[in-house]
C-alpha cells in the first residue's frame, strides 16, 4: 500500500503534493536530453562530463518508473559507465529489460535487486547472479521474473542453480522449482526468505535448519507441506510464518488434524509474533476437541483449562495471554475470521472492513488474493458501507499499479474504483488524485486493450469526471484507448456506444490543436466505418447519431479535419444517409451541422458547388414543422395529447437547427459572389430567395444546440456587402445567440469587434431595412447586457 491518498482536513481526498526533488525527477525523466544525446549507432548515452552519484542514479531508475513508462535497455544504456554512475537499489516492475541490460545493471555490484513481471529476461541469465551476486543483500525474483525458473507456466523441471550470493539477508522466489541439492548453509545473514509457490519436489526445509538468523519464513501457496511440519518446527527463532493458500481447491491447505497441528507449531515456534494460515483449516472448527487440550495425555493445570477457553481457535490456545501481532485468517475453512475471540491484535480476514484492508496491507504482493480482497471492496462500495474510503482508495490504486499485467486485477480494480467515485463529490478528489485515478485507469485499459470488460469499467469511471478539464492532462493517450472502443470492439454493443460518447464529448469541448490531433488518429475515417457498416444494414442507432455528431464536433474551424471529411467521401456518405434516414431529424440536424463547418472553408466550397447539392440544401431551408392538431377531452387523450405535442415540439425545434445550418451552408456558398455560383439550376437568385423566406419564418427566441467560441466566420458574412442576402442570415444569428444566451455571446460580440462592424453595416447603404433592424437588437442587447454586468459587480 503506497499510502499516498490522505483525508484532508475539509473531508476532501487528495495525495500530497510532489516534493521539489520529485518534480526535478520528473523534469528530468521526461527530458532525458538533459543528461544525455543520441550516439552515432543511435542509442542513447550519458553526455560528456556528466557524473551522476548513487543518490540520484537509484532514484532516477525509481522515478522514471513512476512519471515516465517502463524502464527498457535504452534507458538502462545511461548506465554503462560504472565510474560515472553509481547504482545500488534496483527495482523494476512491468520492464522490458533484456539479460543485455540486466548485466549492465549487475555491473554495479547492485546491494539489493526487485524485478517483477520482467518478460524478457531468461533462465539463460542465472549465471549473472554467480558473477555478479556477492555484494547483494537483497534479492527479489517476482512473478514472471524467469531468471531462476523456465518460463513455461507448467514446467516443473528444476533448473541446477546455486545461491552464490553468500551476503543475502533477503530472499523472494516466486514459482521457482526447488531442486535437492540447492543449498542454503552459507547464507549465515539470510533472515528472510519467501518461497511463495515454489515446487518443493524432494527438496527438504531441513535445509534451512542452519540458518541461524532465519526469522521470516512465507511459504504462501507452497503445497504439500505437511511432509516439512517437522522442520519447520526446527525453526525456532522465526518470528513470522506464513502458510498460507489463495486457494482450497483440490485438498490444498487442508490437514488431517488441524488443531493439533497448529498446536505442535506454537509449542516450537514461541517467538512467533506473526502467522497466516489462511485458506487453510488450520484454525479448526472453532470447537475445542479433547486431543488438541492435552499434552501426551497428561491433565492440564486449570489455569492451562482457563486459557483454552478464551479463543475460538483451539489451536492457538497457548497465545490468549500472549496474543499475536498478526494472524491472517482470509478464506480459511469455517469462517475462522467471524469468530469472537481470536487471539491476535490485528487481523486479516473478510468479516469486516478492517479486516479486508489489513489483508491488503499484508498481501499487496498476491495478485490472486489481492484481487479477492479487490472484489471484497467491490461489494463494500457498491452497497455504500465502506466508511475508512482514504485508505481503500489508496489500496485499490496502489494494487493496480503494483499489478499492471495482472487482468482480473486491473477488471476487479475499475470496478472498485467505479462505485468510489461513483459515490462521492467530484469536488472532493483534489486535483493530484483525479489524475492518479485517471492514469491508474488509463494504464490498465492500455494494457489490457482487447479486453472489453476492462474497457467496458474504465470507460464508465471516467464518466464520473468532468470532460474535458480533469482527462487533458492524458488527453492524446485517452483518444486512442476510446478509438480503439470505438472500432475494435462488438458493432452496436455497449463499449462501443460508450466509448463514441465519450469520443464526442472530448471532440466537443477542445481547443483546435486538439481537434487536429483527433483528425491526425483516424477519428474521421474511423466515423465513416461505423456510418458504412450500418446504412450496409440499414440500421440507424445511436451509434450512428453520434458518429456524425462527432465529425461535426471535430470540423469545427479546423479545415484539414473538413477536407478529410471531403476526401472520405463524405458528401457521398451524407447523401445516403438523407436518403435511407430521411424522417431522422437529430441525424438530419449533425450532417447539416458539420456541412455548416465545411462550408466556411472558402477553399473547400467549390467543392459543394452541385447542383445536386445545392438542391439538397435549398430544400432543406423548408424543413420548419407546421405542428400538429389535437382535440379531445377525456384524460387519457389529453395525455397523449401532451405527448404529441412535446414530441411535436422537439421535431421542429429539430427541424429548425436543420434549416438554420442549410440556411448557413448556402450562405457562405453565395457569399463568393455571383462567379462562383457555376451551376445553372437551381440559380442563385432563386436560391437566396428561399434563404431569406425562411429565415423569416424563424423564432428569434429559437434555442440553439450550439457552442461557438469564435464569431469570426459569421461577422465575415455580416461585411459581405455584394450579398445581403448573406448579411440577413449573419445578423439573425448573433441576434438569436445574444438574445437566448446574452451571458456569453454577447460578450463574444464584444470581443471580436462586432459592435463596430454591425454599426458600419447599419451606416452603409446596401443592406436593405430589415438587416439593419436586426444589426440593432444585436447593439442594444450587448449594451444592456454590459449595464447589467455592472450593476450585479
Amino acid at each position: 500500500m503506497s499510502c499516498k491518498v490522505r483525508l484532508m482536513e475539509d473531508g476532501s481526498l487528495d495525495e500530497e503534493p510532489l516534493t521539489l526533488k520529485e518534480i526535478a525527477y520528473q523534469k528530468l525523466c521526461n527530458n532525458l536530453d538533459i543528461i544525455s544525446s543520441h550516439r552515432p549507432d543511435g542509442q542513447r548515452g550519458l553526455n560528456p562530463g556528466i557524473v551522476l552519484p548513487n543518490e540520484i542514479c537509484d532514484g532516477f531508475l525509481e522515478n522514471y518508473q513512476r512519471f515516465n513508462r517502463p524502464l527498457d535497455d535504452s534507458v538502462i544504456r545511461l548506465f554503462e559507465d560504472t565510474q560515472r554512475t553509481s547504482l545500488k537499489i534496483v527495482n523494476l516492475r512491468n520492464s522490458t529489460l533484456s539479460s543485455i541490460g540486466l548485466e549492465t545493471l549487475m555491473r554495479h555490484k547492485l546491494f539489493a535487486l526487485s524485478l517483477w513481471y520482467c518478460d524478457m529476461i531468461s533462465v539463460g541469465s542465472h549465471h549473472l547472479l554467480a558473477h555478479y551476486g556477492d555484494s547483494l543483500r537483497s534479492l527479489e525474483l517476482g512473478i514472471s521474473s524467469h531468471l531462476l525458473q523456465y518460463a513455461e507456466p507448467n514446467e516443473k523441471e528444476p533448473v541446477d542453480f546455486q545461491l552464490t550470493c553468500p551476503h543475502l539477508r533477503r530472499l523472494v522466489l516466486n514459482g521457482v522449482v526447488m531442486h535437492h541439492r540447492l543449498q542454503f548453509a552459507h547464507l549465515h545473514d539470510l533472515g528472510h526468505l519467501d518461497l511463495t509457490s515454489c515446487v518443493l519436489a524432494n527438496f527438504s526445509l531441513e535445509a534451512l535448519g542452519s540458518l541461524p538468523n532465519l526469522h521470516t519464513l512465507i511459504l504462501f501457496n507452497v503445497w504439500p507441506i505437511a511432509n516439512q511440519l517437522h522442520a519447520i518446527c526446527c525453526l525456532r527463532r522465526l518470528c513470522t510464518l506464513d502458510m498460507s493458500i489463495s486457494s482450497s481447491g483440490n485438498g490444498h491447505g487442508t490437514y488431517d488434524l488441524p488443531d493439533q497441528t497448529l498446536e505442535m507449531l506454537m509449542d516450537n515456534l514461541r517467538h512467533l509474533t506473526h502467522l497466516d494460515i489462511s485458506g487453510t483449516n488450520l484454525a479448526g472448527n472453532g470447537v475445542a476437541t479433547k486431543e488438541s487440550t492435552s499434552t501426551s495425555g497428561s491433565q492440564q493445570s486449570p489455569k492451562m483449562e482457563q486459557h483454552f477457553a478464551l479463543t475460538d481457535i483451539p489451536g492457538l490456545a497457548s497465545r490468549t495471554q500472549r496474543p499475536l501481532q498478526f494472524l491472517g485468517l482470509y478464506h480459511t475453512a469455517h469462517w475462522a475470521c467471524k469468530r469472537h475471540d481470536i487471539p491476535a491484535l490485528e487481523v486479516a480476514g473478510d468479516a469486516n472492513e478492517q479486516q479486508i484492508l489489513t489483508a491488503a496491507r499484508y498481501y499487496h504482493d498476491r495478485p490472486v488474493l489481492l484481487t479477492r480482497v479487490l472484489n471484497d471492496l467491490y461489494h463494500l462500495f457498491r452497497f455504500e458501507n465502506c466508511k475508512d474510503i482514504h485508505t481503500a482508495l489508496d489500496v485499490v490504486l496502489s494494487a493496480m499499479d503494483r499489478h499492471l499485467k495482472f487482468k482480473h486485477m486491473q477488471i476487479s480494480g475499475s470496478a472498485t474504483l467505479f462505485y468510489i467515485v461513483k459515490g462521492r463529490d467530484r469536488s472532493k478528489f483534489g486535483a493530484l488524485l483525479r489524475n492518479h485515478i485517471i492514469r491508474t485507469l488509463l494504464n490498465g485499459m492500455e494494457m489490457h486493450i482487447t479486453d472489453d470488460t476492462m474497457l467496458r469499467n474504465g470507460y464508465l469511471t471516467l464518466t464520473q469526471f468532468h470532460m474535458p478539464v480533469d482527462v487533458l492532462f492524458e488527453y492524446e493517450r485517452l483518444i486512442k484507448i476510446l478509438l480503439h472502443g470505438v472500432s475494435k470492439t462488438e458493432q452496436e454493443g455497449f463499449v462501443q456506444r460508450i466509448a463514441i460518447y465519450l469520443l464526442n464529448t472530448l471532440a466537443c469541448q477542445v481547443d483546435g490543436r486538439q481537434k487536429l490531433f483527433l483528425g491526425e488518429l483516424g477519428v474521421v475515417s474511423t466515423m465513416f466505418t461505423l456510418i458504412k457498416d450500418r446504412l450496409t444494414r440499414s440500421v440507424f442507432d445511436d451509434v450512428m447519431e453520434v458518429a456524425w455528431s462527432t465529425m461535426w464536433n471535430v470540423t469545427d474551424e479546423t479545415a484539414i479535419n473538413c477536407k478529410r471529411f471531403l476526401d472520405g467521401r463524405g458528401m457521398e456518405y451524407f447523401l445516403k444517409c438523407l436518403h435511407t434516414f430521411p424522417d431522422r431529424d437529430e441525424l438530419l440536424r449533425n450532417m447539416m451541422g458539420l456541412l455548416g463547418n465545411v462550408a466556411e472553408v472558402k477553399w473547400l466550397r467549390p467543392k459543394l458547388m452541385t447542383q445536386e447539392f445545392i438542391e439538397v440544401f435549398a430544400r432543406l431551408l423548408d424543413s420548419l414543422s407546421d405542428g400538429i392538431e389535437v382535440g379531445g377531452a377525456s384524460a387519457s387523450v389529453v395525455a397523449r395529447v401532451r405527448e404529441r405535442e412535446m414530441a411535436s415540439a422537439n421535431h421542429a425545434y429539430l427541424r429548425f437547427q436543420v434549416s438554420y445550418n442549410a440556411a448557413g451552408v448556402l450562405a457562405h456558398i453565395a457569399s463568393d459572389g455571383a462567379d462562383a455560383w457555376t451551376i445553372k439550376t437551381p440559380s442563385r437568385e432563386h436560391v437566396l430567395e428561399r434563404m431569406v423566406a425562411a429565415i423569416q419564418r424563424w423564432n428569434i427566441k429559437s434555442e440553439r444546440n450550439i457552442n461557438y467560441r469564435s464569431f469570426e466566420p459569421i461577422l465575415s458574412l455580416v461585411r459581405c456587402y455584394e450579398t445581403p442576402q448573406c448579411q440577413h442570415w449573419a445578423v439573425w444569428a448573433l441576434a438569436n445567440l445574444t438574445q437566448v444566451y446574452p451571458e456569453k455571446y454577447c460578450k463574444l460580440v464584444e470581443q471580436e469587434n462586432g459592435i463596430q462592424i454591425l454599426n458600419e453595416l447599419i451606416e452603409h447603404e446596401s443592406p436593405y431595412c430589415e438587416i439593419k433592424r436586426i444589426a440593432r437588437l444585436v447593439i442594444e442587447q450587448c449594451e444592456s447586457g454590459s449595464d447589467r454586468m455592472v450593476v450585479d459587480n
